[in-house]
């Protein structure tokens, strides 16, 4: 049976490019959008993944059925605007009660101009998703196309358009995502306190990763993802931070030379894809997974002290560990649900890196102890300004 407070909202469509059709409602700004459907499992949070660089040209659908209810505080962004392609919910909230807020959601989503649907059967989708993989759709809002009657339906003929766009859609594999999302120019966090200098190579960092490694005592120098090994060593760092974003680590090779030139020159932590972008740079594999890891409630297993953590993610793609040539790369980390890879460290070098989200923001904070131990290789390492290391790689780098 039709909700009734659906009745009078303007209709809206999800055309995946399957042929399947879902039939909604519009919410958020209108207009069309396209991109990569994907689900994330999490319970709170939607303003911190709307916002994550990591889902520029996706579609994400929240598998709890209730979304907006606490608004939108600004303090609650992880990058200056959402990323997200467009967004899905079996029902959204128009009212918010929260001390913190600024905003409701939708005027949100209208201020940046995320398009979204709302009145699906949100589990028959991530069933879909599920059983068949990642689809590309397209979210069409009746009122943009026909202003004049933006409660009726669409027909199957204008169904079947939206479905061949979805088809025609660039897939995410092989296109080099960082590009849209990493800053233009360097800068440095503010800290209030001298600490160890890192240079953080940006692929779509969050801002609580940042927050994260400024409160373990680093004084964070984010550069765009196309820095050269010559400029991150000219600025005569103690470590180096690869960090999250989007899409496929494979065309990257440039991050994939600068993370083979300095390993094992600096302390190296790599999250999300920046854990990716190691393990191609040791000359291993990456492949793209059914439907990926999204969602606060990830088990992880860690081999180094048997523990079970549960986790924040976000990736649709992982690293083969036994397609690294000479071990170069261990395992230490690995997921209790599929078995894929979580996180490795280098046999001889201070480099490991998680494929997860250590950060937690939103999701919990099992694994927070890896900024913590960060810090601890560094201090241990005999690098930094003026170290003999640092010395070998300046020359070697012709700086």
């Amino acid at each position: 049976m039709e909700d009734r407070n659906m009745i009078r909202k303007e209709r809206a469509i999800l055309a995946l490019e399957d042929g399947t059709v879902y039939r909604g409602y519009a919410f958020g700004h209108r207009g069309e959008t396209v991109g990569e459907v994907v689900f994330n499992t999490s319970m709170t949070g939607y303003q911190e993944i709307m916002t994550d660089p990591s889902y520029n040209g996706q579609i994400v659908t929240i598998t709890y059925p209730h979304v907006g209810n606490y608004g939108v505080a600004i303090y609650d962004m992880e990058s200056n605007k959402p990323y997200v392609r467009g967004f899905i919910s079996r029902e959204f909230s128009g009212e918010y009660s929260n001390y913190r807020a600024q905003q409701s959601l939708e005027s949100f989503m209208q201020q940046y101009g995320v398009v979204s649907i709302q009145g699906i059967d949100t589990r028959a989708l991530v069933r879909r998703l599920r059983t068949g993989g990642v689809v590309k759709g397209v979210i069409a809002h009746r009122s943009y196309t026909h202003p004049e009657d933006p409660y009726g339906e669409f027909t199957p003929a204008e169904e079947q358009v939206y479905v061949q766009r979805a088809l025609g859609h660039q897939d995410i594999d092989g296109h080099d995502m960082t590009r849209e999302v990493t800053t233009a120019l360097p800068y440095a966090f503010p800290t209030l306190r001298q600490g160890k200098r890192v240079v953080l190579m940006d692929f779509g960092i969050k801002h609580t990763i940042i927050e994260r490694l400024a409160e373990v005592g680093i004084e964070p120098i984010v550069v765009p993802a196309h820095t050269t090994p010559a400029q991150i060593m000219a600025l005569q760092p103690h470590g180096l931070f690869l960090s999250n974003g989007p899409g496929d680590p494979a065309p990257l090779e440039y991050a994939h030379k600068t993370a083979w030139e300095l390993m094992g020159l600096l302390p190296t932590f790599g999250i999300c894809l920046g854990h990716q972008i190691l393990g191609l740079a040791a000359g291993g594999r990456t492949f793209k997974m059914k439907f990926g890891h999204r969602g606060g409630n990830q088990p992880v297993k860690n081999l180094l002290t048997g523990n079970v953590e549960i986790t924040s993610q976000n990736h649709g793609y992982a690293v083969d560990i036994d397609s690294i040539p000479n071990g170069a790369f261990v395992a230490t980390h690995v997921n209790l649900n599929d078995g894929t890879l979580e996180g490795m460290a280098h046999s001889r070098y201070p480099v490991f890196s998680v494929q997860y989200h250590p950060e937690a923001s939103p999701g919990p904070h099992d694994s927070r102890y890896l900024f913590d131990r960060f810090i601890e290789e560094i201090d241990a390492f005999d690098g930094g300004n003026g170290s003999p290391v640092a010395k070998a790689a300046a020359g070697r780098l012709g700086i």
